[in-house]
Formats: C-alpha cells, sequence, structure tokens
C-alpha cells in the first residue's frame, strides 16, 4: 500500500487547500491517522512579525493536526507569485532533497500522507540557467499518485482534460477528479462533470459544495485514495 496521495490542481485558487483540508479532516474523523505536508507555499502573509503559512494553518485547525504550522512546509514566501519567482524575490534556492527529508520527518508520525501541491500541475518551483524545478518533479519525489481538484463551471472540462492529460504524458497516475463549488441544481455542473468523466476516463471521486464542512465518503472510500 502507498499510503500517499499528492493534490494538484488545473489552476490557482481552484480550492486545493479547501479540499486538502476536508479530506484530512473526514479521515481522521473516520479514525484514519492521516498527516499533511505542503512543500512549497508562496503568499504568506506576515503576523507578529513573522511569516505565517495561512494555507498549511487552516488544513492544521481544520483537521485538528496537532504539529506545529512550521513544519508543515519547507519553503514559506510572502509573495504571491509562483514559487520560481518568489523564491528568485528572496535569493533562495529551492533544495528538493531538503524537500523530500522535511516530509520524511512528517511522514513518520502518520500512516498516510497527503501532500498540497502550489499552484496546477505545471507550476514551475525553480527555474536558473542551472536547472528546471517542477511541481511534477516534487509529485514524483513524494508519490506517483495524484488526486485532481477542478472547479465545477464554465471552462471546467478545458482545464480539466488539459490537466489529466499533461500529468498521464508525464508518468503520473490519476487516481481521480474532485470537483470544488459543485451545485447539483446547476444543470452545466452537472453536465461538466459528465463530459470531464467521459473525455478523461478518470473516475469523479467526489463533489463538494461551496462551503462544505465535511465530504460525503465512507472510511473504505477515503483509503481506496491512498492505495
Amino acid at each position: 500500500m502507498n499510503n500517499q496521495i499528492f493534490i494538484t490542481a488545473t489552476g490557482t485558487d481552484v480550492g486545493k487547500t479547501f479540499i486538502s483540508a476536508l479530506l484530512v479532516k473526514t479521515a481522521r474523523e473516520h479514525g484514519i491517522n492521516c498527516g499533511y505536508f505542503k512543500p512549497v507555499l508562496s503568499g504568506a502573509l506576515i503576523k507578529d512579525g513573522k511569516l505565517w503559512a495561512g494555507d498549511c494553518e487552516y488544513v492544521k485547525e481544520t483537521a485538528k493536526l496537532d504539529i506545529e504550522t512550521k513544519k508543515l512546509s519547507s519553503y514559506v514566501f510572502e509573495q504571491a507569485v509562483s514559487p520560481h519567482l518568489a523564491a528568485r524575490m528572496n535569493n533562495v534556492s529551492i533544495d528538493l532533497e531538503k524537500i523530500k527529508s522535511d516530509y520524511a520527518g512528517i511522514k513518520a508520525n502518520y500512516d498516510y500522507m497527503l501532500t498540497e501541491g502550489a499552484g496546477g500541475i505545471i507550476c514551475p518551483v525553480e527555474i536558473t540557467e542551472k536547472r528546471t524545478l517542477l511541481l511534477e518533479d516534487i509529485i514524483k519525489s513524494i508519490t506517483n499518485d495524484v488526486i485532481i481538484v477542478s472547479q465545477s463551471g464554465l471552462g471546467s472540462i478545458n482545464s480539466a482534460v488539459l490537466t489529466v492529460k499533461y500529468a498521464q504524458s508525464k508518468g503520473i497516475n490519476v487516481k481521480g477528479i474532485i470537483l470544488n463549488n459543485f451545485d447539483k441544481n446547476d444543470v452545466m455542473h452537472r453536465d461538466n462533470l459528465e463530459q470531464i468523466k467521459k473525455l478523461t476516463g478518470c473516475k469523479i471521486l467526489c463533489t463538494v459544495e461551496t462551503g462544505a464542512k465535511t465530504l460525503n465518503l465512507n472510511k473504505e472510500e477515503l483509503l481506496g485514495f491512498f492505495k
């Protein structure tokens, strides 16, 4: 059993952190010892003179994880830009080995791990004259299995299909898709679900309504995400 899953998305502000928090929360409510990690976070706030990793704090509080927030991410940047640019602006070199080491330290405390990426699937983490580090490199260093978070409204078919096809072209296994901000009463949302499922060949793992507090998933379904 792999016991690890990576959450990516069709783009920025699609709801990765919201979905990640609900997944970890629901898993733990079912008695699954699930942890969380976000390798690189940009767009942090300043709180009491220090960088505040809001995404990590949100997941921690939602899922009631007993761990220091600062341990949940290897790199935290204030600038709300792509990680590669944030790293450059702070004169920081992102070390994949540090990410792997930090992740292993967190993973030792949990039976299952959910890792959240930054931005969409094609997210540059560091670009220099010597190398290009992309989100897919981080994914493959942790697990080859991803769940893709997609919006449900206009444009979702195109972005979901492109994201799945790109991931698969890189040898990444797409376990399925979660549709966020889904309105079952919206005919377009319902049709988008059917077309995304048909055109990608991927399972729609669940739909999540705006502001949901939990996920309608049983323990066996959740465990299946990690297998």
